[in-house]
């Protein structure tokens, strides 16, 4: 069963086992407007939790990719290159990376949607 994880800077990842799926969330994507572009890691880079791996560009701004976790990219979704606003329309099914994750217990520092919602809640 897969279980999604929210960062305090916005990005989300769905985990099934070892794998997960990395985006933005939807009150991320709400907050940058419409997304023009997005700059994604190559499959077999390394990402690390903290370090940005990215970006997404919108017509009101840039912002940086954070990794929620570190692990190896074993996808980009190649969907996005041609058609950056499927973030707009889905954020949540339109991941960004694909990872295997190296360490499961950075799972714990992260939150879930309910003190996500807080912490959106908060930054009103």
């Amino acid at each position: 069963m897969s279980k999604t994880y929210y960062s305090p800077t916005h990005e989300y990842i769905t985990v099934d086992g070892n794998i997960g799926y990395i985006g933005i969330s939807d009150y991320a994507q709400h907050a940058l407007g419409n997304v023009v572009y997005v700059d994604m890691p190559d499959e077999g880079d390394e990402i690390e939790a903290g370090e940005d791996f990215g970006a997404v560009e919108s017509v009101k701004a840039a912002s940086d990719l954070i990794a929620p976790v570190s692990g190896e990219v074993l996808e980009a979704n190649e969907k996005l290159a041609d058609n950056p606003r499927l973030i707009n329309e889905d954020a949540m099914a339109n991941w960004i990376i694909k990872v295997e994750l190296t360490d499961l217990s950075q799972l714990d520092s992260l939150m879930d949607e309910e003190a996500y919602k807080a912490h959106c809640e908060a930054e009103k």
